[in-house]
């Protein structure tokens, strides 16, 4: 995944691989690696930790979107319990007062994930059912790998966010069709490409009927407290330039790192 921001010092590539059985090892599915470069001569300056990045800038889709679009109190509903749904929140927590975390999974990682952000700082607990999770959030963040949609539609109360990020290809749902037609209007990272993903096939909607995500920082947010209102997220690897950039200066910086020669 190679990506270069026109104009920047440098251009990053990205080496990923998603492997679902590691879960029943106790591994994480992702691996990802990521070469920074010098964009004028191509030599190489950083080779970093790919995985820990696309967690962190995947999170902070739901961190800039709910400090755009969230309503108060930011009570958080999650549904999954993996990495994503960690970052997700951790990333929320970060640039909004967070008053509650609602954690579920259909496995017991639910506590697991509920205990470790309740270490961090962040109230967090583990719930029964989906429905509880979602149910009296002002921010539903969806961090699955389903194949089907994962809460009820109508456990979703008026004014809330929903951060859909799990869903990355046509054959991935998370959100019932239902969602889409209570929303008041939906975001996309890349409208495009999430158009194409399950959740979105599912629907009427196409990529003219998705609003950029960067519009929301040019003003672009909602229209009333009671809007029901949908991110979706598929990612990007100018992602990963823009992050591995902004930890690779900060390195240097901080004198963090170590010299290898290749």
């Amino acid at each position: 995944m190679p990506a270069y921001v026109h104009g920047e010092d440098y251009f990053a590539t990205k080496l990923a691989s998603i492997h679902e059985g590691n879960a029943e090892e106790g591994l994480p599915t992702l691996h990802a690696q990521i070469v920074l470069a010098d964009a004028r001569t191509g030599e190489p300056v950083a080779f970093l930790d790919g995985t820990r990045i696309t967690n962190a800038r995947t999170g902070c889709i739901g961190g800039l979107a709910a400090r755009e679009l969230a309503t108060d109190p930011v009570r958080i509903g999650v549904v999954g319990a993996g990495a994503q749904a960690r970052w997700q929140t951790r990333a929320i927590a970060a640039l909004c007062d967070v008053e509650s975390v609602a954690v579920y999974s259909p496995s017991d990682s639910k506590e697991e994930c509920a205990d470790a952000l309740d270490e961090e700082g962040i109230p967090a607990r583990a719930v029964a059912s989906a429905a509880d999770a979602v149910r009296d959030a002002s921010v539903v963040v969806t961090a699955t790998t389903s194949t089907e949609p994962v809460f009820p539609a109508d456990a979703l109360g008026p004014g809330t966010l929903v951060v859909a990020i799990g869903a990355y290809e046509s054959g991935m749902q998370e959100l019932e069709p239902w969602v889409f037609d209570r929303a008041a209007r939906v975001f996309a990272d890349v409208p495009d490409e999430a158009a194409t993903i399950g959740d979105l096939a599912a629907t009427t909607l196409t990529a003219t009927d998705l609003v950029p995500m960067a519009a929301l920082f040019d003003g672009a947010g909602r229209e009333s407290a009671d809007e029901i209102v949908v991110v979706e997220s598929v990612g990007s690897a100018v992602f990963d330039v823009a992050a591995a950039t902004a930890i690779y200066e900060a390195a240097r910086e901080a004198g963090l790192g170590t010299d290898l020669a290749l």
